[in-house]
């Protein structure tokens, strides 16, 4: 004991020179160990002593070295267990390490005195163990969430400006360097940011991203555990404890099972032990946050789908032509991945219009057919505006028409196709013109007749010097005579305008959307406790919610109006006699 109480001595002198101390201590089976990180003097000297503890074994502790100590504390029973040869020892062995205040390197001695060796490099686990509670304490970060969103809206207002998708020449041209916007921005900002294709460029992915894990890390930090608490069936055991509640109120004479029976017939989930009642309803309203993020995330990820996994393409098809859907369509993200419905080929059979009592277009229709690639017929269908043909992930929305050709007859011959081309005019109406010639082709000073169409409803005729000569619907056959030429419009072809796309995120986005608008409803729900403490006679009720914090009270007070008053049998003996 002499020896261990000139331990405790060199102890006490260490303590006198300690600026930082960090102890930790740990109780193991056969061993007591503990771990401190202390400065000591640079001419500490090896100390080594050994007593008995009051359970018959033995304690050997051991210094060494003169800016760090290695310190080794361990039971005769582990001692016993070394000498029957076992090669793993069980000892508990605890460095001290404390470098001096010139910065020299600590080292440590090994078990009970040896000489002093270089610890191998060691990471400070305490560092990287808290790292993922700071990086989610930094991202759930209310502000820095909100100025995400804003980030996330100010680049869709600049994607819905700026043109997307259009030629390299087109951003050149209209944002040029002669005139640059706010005096900066040109078509050198847009390519070098992406702009041309917002929705896919990495400045937008990568702030979608962000706010993504900003809303992940709420959840994970605060919605969670909010529910895990709620979740819990807390009795409090004190009429003291229930009196500090949002509300409160005391039943002089009543019964807790009274209670609890008015608070499950008002929807209450009721728990009762003993003297203590809780009761709870609403818990979906804890829930609802989650599920509001859980939305956006849906949406978030369907919509980043849809910019980078797309695929889109236009055409415009006479009728009675075909086209394959892999020849229209082109990716416009780095996740377009094409599939077998690539190798359909679609048939227009039938173009058609609709018209209005004034004669203006009201509606044009498409009779498409699909063939696989052996030439089967998969399906068929009329599409037309807002009513469009869907096929494996492929949807065909009918959106343009035009005029390709006229069909004639001249002088009994023939028939004759015209390609009709557009023509440009002052107004937003289209007018479409062909010519039919009535002298040699071989001759320089070709003339011939004029035919001008706005629809498929009529064709105007003018003759070789320009004059009007008349007007006829197309399929009526009847025949008109322009400058000795007898003419007969057999039919008005016309061209759909057909515009292909897959969007392998439009089902998500709208699973988001839904989920959103029922569990932003049911964020509305209050969560409600309520705990009770059978006091005597009395019981002292109280409870909280979460909303609707005006409405509590005078919801408490109508459920506590309900429980029946217990009568003492003295008094009930007493009434019943009177």
């Amino acid at each position: 004991m002499k020896n261990l109480n000139s331990v405790v001595t060199q102890m006490k002198n260490l303590n006198s020179v300690v600026t930082q101390s960090k102890i930790q201590l740990h109780n193991t089976r056969n061993a007591f160990k503990f771990r401190s990180q202390l400065p000591f003097p640079t001419n500490y000297y090896c100390l080594y002593t050994s007593c008995s503890t009051g359970n018959g074994r033995t304690l050997t502790l051991s210094f060494t070295t003169n800016t760090a100590v290695f310190a080794q504390l361990k039971t005769s029973d582990n001692e016993s267990r070394i000498n029957k040869g076992k090669k793993k020892n069980n000892s508990t062995a605890t460095k001290i390490e404390a470098p001096d205040p010139g910065g020299a390197p600590a080292i440590s001695g090994a078990g009970s005195g040896g000489d002093p060796k270089i610890p191998p490099p060691k990471v400070d686990s305490w560092r990287l163990k808290g790292l993922p509670k700071k990086v989610l304490s930094i991202l759930s970060n209310l502000p820095l969430a909100i100025a995400e969103m804003f980030a996330v809206a100010a680049l869709m207002a600049i994607g819905t400006f700026i043109e997307q998708g259009e030629a390299p020449d087109f951003y050149i041209q209209k944002y040029s360097e002669n005139n640059p916007i706010l005096g900066f921005f040109t078509w050198k900002w847009i390519f070098a940011l992406g702009f041309d294709h917002m929705f896919s460029s990495p400045v937008f992915l990568a702030t979608l991203t962000l706010l993504a894990a900003s809303l992940m890390a709420c959840t994970s930090t605060t919605q969670i555990p909010i529910v895990k608490v709620a979740k819990r069936w807390s009795f409090l055991q004190s009429a003291k404890s229930i009196r500090k509640q949002e509300y409160s109120d005391t039943l002089p004479r009543a019964s807790i099972k009274d209670l609890g029976l008015i608070l499950m017939g008002n929807g209450y989930e009721v728990f009762l032990k003993g003297p203590s009642l809780y009761a709870f309803k609403g818990l979906a309203g804890r829930f609802a946050p989650i599920g509001v993020h859980l939305a956006l995330l849906l949406i978030m990820v369907g919509g980043t789908l849809s910019a980078t996994g797309s695929f889109r393409g236009s055409v415009t098809v006479p009728q009675g032509l075909n086209f394959v859907i892999g020849d229209v369509l082109g990716p416009i993200g780095f996740l377009s991945t094409p599939s077998e419905s690539f190798n359909t080929e679609v048939h227009v059979d039938r173009f058609y219009m609709d018209y209005y009592d004034s004669g203006e277009v009201s509606q044009f229709h498409s009779d498409l057919s699909l063939y696989d690639l052996n030439g089967k017929e998969i399906m068929k269908k009329t599409i037309k505006v807002n009513d469009p043909l869907r096929y494996g992930g492929i949807t065909i929305y009918q959106t343009d028409w035009s005029l390709s050709a006229l069909q004639v007859m001249k002088d009994d011959e023939g028939p004759f196709n015209l390609a009709l081309a557009p023509l440009k005019t002052n107004g937003d109406k289209r007018l479409y013109g062909t010519f039919l010639p009535v002298q040699n082709s071989d001759s320089t000073n070709l003339k011939g007749i004029s035919m001008l169409a706005r629809d498929m409803q009529s064709i105007v005729l003018y003759d070789q010097e320009g004059k009007f000569a008349g007007v006829r619907r197309p399929n009526s056959n009847l025949p008109i005579e322009v400058d000795g030429v007898k003419i007969v419009v057999l039919e008005a072809i016309g061209s759909t305008g057909l515009e292909l796309k897959t969007d392998p995120g439009v089902p998500i986005v709208y699973a988001g959307f839904g989920a959103l608008m029922l569990t932003t409803c049911i964020s509305f729900l209050s969560h409600s406790q309520i705990w009770a403490f059978q006091d005597g006679t009395a019981v002292v009720v109280g409870g909280r919610t979460n909303r609707s914090k005006g409405e509590f009270p005078d919801d408490m007070n109508f459920l506590l109006d309900q429980v029946p008053e217990l009568i003492d049998s003295s008094k009930q003996s007493e009434i019943i006699s009177g």
